[in-house]
């Protein structure tokens, strides 16, 4: 890529030598920059996320000497990826101007209201010794639930990344409802990673990876299932929203989508540019995957509205890519209507798919053993 770069360069400073006509000479460097700028856009994506326990010391402020390091090794890969940062903090570095902060609802946002241009103006300081610029993207869960939105956020990074810029990313807190709230900031980095096309997606922890019984660290997961999602430890962080399970779980869906996934530990030296390299962490293996953009988006940036629980045979249908059909639904948990996103799980309440409904769960309710009716159509249905 960059000799290809450097050849239209090349090309650029020797034009005024062979041609002459001064239009002929605008519209060439026209299409130069234009084969410049999707030259650019065609580096693999790149997110790594970083919980607030990843970014701060034992005393809830922010861990310098980490930011710097992550500043560090990201400007050694600038160059080959198009990266996205998500990165919590903004609670943790806001939360001590107020007085007697308890950690309610208002005050985690107004904490947030005054953390995360604190918590910019660190990673600026950082990344600027290597003349790396970043940009802040404070998302809402109906920027991806709106596919719209989500279009119009994509083509904002790409225009960042155009520029050699980073767009750091962070849930806005500040006017987020509990409603539409992402879970965490696992799942804005996977929703990122998803609708975006990464190739890696990593997750920054305070410990060294996913750790089994033994407290070792598991090196692969080839595929994350029942089992692997038992070796999570069920604790959060305490100063974070997240946890073990929450990564293992949005890891699971990434993974589905055939990106990579690293749960790694920050304080390793050298985490980040080790994790890419499979050196530390636990690698989540990609899985097979060739499903269509809208069929991604609806797998991951659509808002879940109800669950339905199925039998055996249901799920063994919808493997062979079938329909969901009413008589194979042992239980609705939630309200939903006609075209709103279900998620699908099995007897374990494993979620096996989500789909867009053909009906709402009022009539679902009516007519639980209808041989015929249909609740979700294959076409609308993705597997995980």
């Amino acid at each position: 890529m960059l000799q290809q770069h450097s050849i239209f360069y090349t090309l650029q400073r020797e034009i005024p030598a062979f041609v002459t006509t001064w239009e002929l000479r605008l519209i060439l460097r026209f299409f130069i920059d234009l084969l410049l700028y999707s030259g650019a856009l065609n580096k693999p994506i790149l997110v790594l996320k970083f919980g607030t326990a990843s970014i701060t010391n034992g005393s809830g402020e922010l861990d310098e000497e980490v930011m710097a390091s992550i500043a560090r090794q990201v400007a050694e890969i600038h160059d080959k990826y198009h990266l996205v940062l998500v990165s919590s903090g903004a609670v943790a570095a806001g939360k001590k101007f107020l007085k007697s902060y308890s950690a309610s609802i208002s005050e985690r946002k107004a904490a947030a209201s005054i953390g995360n241009p604190l918590l910019l103006n660190k990673y600026s300081q950082y990344f600027a010794p290597y003349g790396i610029n970043i940009a802040q993207s404070l998302c809402e869960r109906q920027h991806f639930s709106n596919r719209s939105q989500f279009l119009q956020l994509k083509k904002t990074y790409e225009e960042l990344w155009a520029s050699n810029i980073i767009p750091i990313a962070n849930e806005n807190d500040v006017v987020s409802s509990l409603e539409l709230k992402f879970s965490d900031n696992d799942e804005l980095a996977t929703l990122i990673a998803v609708g975006f096309g990464a190739s890696l997606l990593l997750f920054s922890t305070s410990v060294p990876g996913v750790l089994d019984k033994t407290g070792a660290v598991v090196p692969k997961i080839e595929n994350i299932d029942g089992t692997a999602l038992s070796l999570a430890d069920k604790e959060k962080s305490a100063l974070g929203l997240g946890g073990m399970v929450s990564k293992l779980t949005f890891a699971r869906l990434a993974t589905r989508m055939g990106i990579k996934a690293v749960i790694f530990g920050i304080r390793t030296e050298d985490g980040i540019l080790n994790a890419i390299e499979e050196k530390t962490g636990t690698v989540c293996m990609p899985q097979p995957c060739s499903i269509p953009s809208r069929k991604k988006w609806l797998a991951s940036g659509s808002l879940v509205t109800g669950r339905v629980q199925v039998d055996y045979g249901a799920c063994k249908a919808l493997l062979k890519r079938r329909s969901l059909l009413a008589v194979g639904v042992k239980g609705i948990t939630g309200k939903f209507e006609c075209g709103e996103v279900i998620e699908i799980v099995d007897e374990d309440n494993l979620v096996v798919a989500v789909g867009r409904s053909k009906v709402s769960s009022e009539m679902l309710l009516k007519n639980m053993n209808a041989q015929n009716l249909e609740i979700a159509n294959a076409d609308d249905i993705v597997l995980l």
